[in-house]
Order: C-alpha cells, then structure tokens, then sequence
C-alpha cells in the first residue's frame, strides 16, 4: 500500500471520528470532501472548553451552607443540626457541580460541531444535520 493511500484512509478515518455531520456528497470530489473536512475539523480544536473544576468547591460549600441554615430554620438543634444540614448541602452542591461538568462537556462537544458544520457550509457543502 503507497504511503499516499495510507495517508488518505488515515485522514478519512480521523475526520470522521471527530466530525459526527451529514453531508449531501452528491457532485463532491471525495478528496476535496476530505480535505476540507479535516481542515474544518481541526478549526473546531481551537474551541475553548469551560474549566468547571474551579466552581465545584464554591458549588459544595454554597450548598453546605444553604443545608446548614436551613436545617437550623427548620428546628435542627445546635451543632448537630447545622452538621446534618451541611452534609445534606454539602451532597447537592457535589452532585450539583456533576450536572455542570456534563452539560459543559456536552456544550462543549456541541460547539465544536457546529464549528464544523459551519465551516463546511461556508465551504459550500450541502450540511444536512
């Protein structure tokens, strides 16, 4: 096998791996298709993603003392209370963080699409997706 057709199942299988879009191929040279699917891809890697990690102890402590109040406001004694309220806080503002981290992977994936399909329209491929 030649190093160029090498190169060419190599691109094709990395442009569409990363590339999840629906093209109409119909009249489109599959070299150019390529081509530009690879350069498009590699625009979209210039997509920032969103560091969640700096929030989670901010989303676990406000949720700690959100649960330690209202434990007290609802009849918790003393210390004990305030223990149980934070804890309780302290959980939903962990799994609170969690929901963020996955729907800013999702945004994160879903940008990077449309940075895709973009570029390829503005390329002048039909996008069907």
């Amino acid at each position: 096998m030649s190093k160029r057709v090498l190169m060419f199942i190599l691109l094709f299988v990395s442009c569409n791996a990363t590339a999840n879009i629906i093209v109409d191929k119909t009249g489109v040279d599959e070299k150019d298709y390529i081509y530009d699917l690879h350069q498009c891809t590699e625009i979209s890697t210039q997509v920032k993603k969103k560091d969640s990690s700096r929030s989670a102890v901010g989303t676990a402590a406000k949720g700690a003392a959100i649960g330690s109040a209202g434990k007290a406001i609802a009849g918790g004694s003393g210390t004990d209370g305030a223990k149980e309220g934070a804890a309780i806080g302290l959980g939903v503002g962990i799994l609170s963080n969690s929901r963020n981290k996955r729907r800013d992977a999702d945004n994160f994936e879903q940008d990077k699409q449309n940075v895709v399909k973009n570029c390829m329209i503005n390329r002048g491929y039909v996008v069907l997706n």
